[in-house]
């Protein structure tokens, strides 16, 4: 059984579960991580989704599960190379980019209650700014 992920996003509470069959390794960086506070904000160029920006924190990941149209409440996790290192969420129609051009990402989270939040989530985002997130293993 996959592990489960504690998400308090803006005001809103989730729970995500680790893709850890489909992406084994980045959900042991990920893990590691854990638990894990940063800002979240609204994408430049990719769509309907919100990010959180690591900067030059490079991980070493292969490619496995890896997308550039992440689903409604999918995480990816680009190490970073081409662009910065990156957390993405999709709350809507999401292709994966920067400035540099589509890039693929490894889909690692899946959430799996409080889908419902997302929009609203993006909205605060988009329009009130970075809103806090946090990550914790349930249990």
């Amino acid at each position: 059984m996959s592990a489960l992920v504690h998400i308090q996003a803006g005001p809103f509470r989730m729970v995500g579960r680790l893709e850890e069959a489909l992406a084994p390794r980045t959900c042991a960086a990920f893990r590691a991580m854990l638990p894990y506070q940063e800002r979240l904000i609204h994408v430049r160029w990719s769509g309907e989704g919100c990010w959180i920006p690591m900067g030059d924190n490079h991980v070493n990941l292969p490619w496995e599960n890896h997308t550039c149209n992440p689903r409604v409440g999918q995480f990816i996790f680009y190490p970073g190379g081409i662009s910065e290192a990156e957390i993405l969420v999709a709350y809507g129609e999401v292709r994966f980019s920067s400035k540099f051009g589509q890039l693929p990402g490894n889909q690692f989270l899946t959430i799996i209650e409080g889908l419902e939040h997302l929009p609203e989530l993006g909205r605060l985002c988009l329009w009130e700014g970075a809103q806090p997130v946090s990550f914790a293993l349930a249990g």
